[in-house]
């Protein structure tokens, strides 16, 4: 469901790490045996003499986009070179472009173009993750894991990263809070079920429970942002100005009785939905089960009765 728009080009960040100009691409590809110190210059490296970035943000890689690439990389060869740091010796480590090495140990290829430059540890982390944001077949989820990443790896804040990035502040806020959803909804998020858009509006959600019937309704009835964004409106309006039977509850709970707060909400998740605990001091009471229409009743009273 999502709408993968195609952005537009490298942000600011990756291109100032890079250094990837002009002048840099029209050098003379050198020879393998003139590997040495250089940097800031494109040569042909053995595959063997390359290690793999352990700062590597990106865990899976689709096999068959692999496989098209290597055959590509079999006829046309490796258009664009990787980039790489020295370390030690004739060893060198990888910076930006692992499909690029991936494919071109597929298309059985011993060495590879690759842009040499110098960079320390933060620096390869950060040109690495914000490689990995510009791919357009990132999802949310994935863009905002990295965002975090890249604030909590390279100690930025929100407006340091929102500026090495070229973006908004608010672009980089929107995509953070989307890591404070349940597990649940972020897979979702993940699998291209829901899009940001149906994720920003149950962000409006606070309570666990709520939020997870409204999520489970937008997918079960494949809901579209418009139409999360009432059902959201629609369940925080009917949030009473008067004590209700839920803020006695909570009172209660943060008057010392924790044992019943954690009863309240184990049946809560249970169902997917607002529940509430009222017990008087006799031990009496009673269970509030909340429903926001004829489905989501039906549905409890499947739960119940099963």
């Amino acid at each position: 469901m999502i709408d993968n728009k195609k952005k537009g080009g490298l942000g600011r960040g990756l291109s100032a790490l890079l250094s990837d100009d002009k002048a840099s691409a029209n050098k003379e590809v050198a020879s393998t045996a003139s590997i040495g110190n250089q940097a800031g210059v494109v040569i042909n490296i053995p595959l063997t003499h390359i290690e793999v970035n352990p700062f590597q943000p990106r865990s899976t890689f689709d096999g068959e986009s692999l496989g098209e690439l290597a055959d590509s990389i079999r006829i046309h060869g490796v258009i664009q070179p990787i980039t790489v740091r020295k370390i030690e010796g004739n060893k060198y480590q990888l910076i930006a472009g692992e499909r690029r090495l991936r494919a071109s140990k597929i298309a059985g290829r011993t060495d590879v173009p690759a842009y040499v430059r110098l960079a320390s540890d933060q620096e390869s982390i950060e040109i690495a993750l914000i490689e990995n944001i510009q791919r357009e077949d990132l999802n949310p989820l994935e863009i905002a894991i990295n965002y975090k990443r890249l604030m909590d790896e390279c100690e930025l804040t929100q407006d340091k990263l929102s500026e090495r990035l070229g973006k908004n502040r608010s672009t980089v806020t929107n995509f953070i809070r989307l890591l404070k959803l349940p597990p649940d909804i972020q897979a979702a998020l993940r699998d291209n079920r829901i899009t940001m858009g149906h994720a920003k509006a149950l962000l409006a959600i606070d309570h666990l429970p709520t939020l997870l019937s409204a999520f489970k309704e937008t997918v079960d009835k494949g809901l579209s942002v418009r139409q999360t964004e009432e059902l959201v409106r629609g369940i925080n309006l009917e949030a009473p100005s008067t004590p209700s039977v839920r803020e006695a509850a909570d009172k209660r709970s943060s008057e010392g009785d924790i044992f019943l707060r954690k009863i309240q909400d184990k049946i809560s998740s249970s169902l997917g939905t607002r529940v509430s605990i009222i017990r008087t001091k006799e031990g009496k009471g009673e269970i509030a089960i909340k429903f926001y229409n004829d489905t989501d009743l039906e549905r409890l009273v499947e739960i119940l009765t099963d």
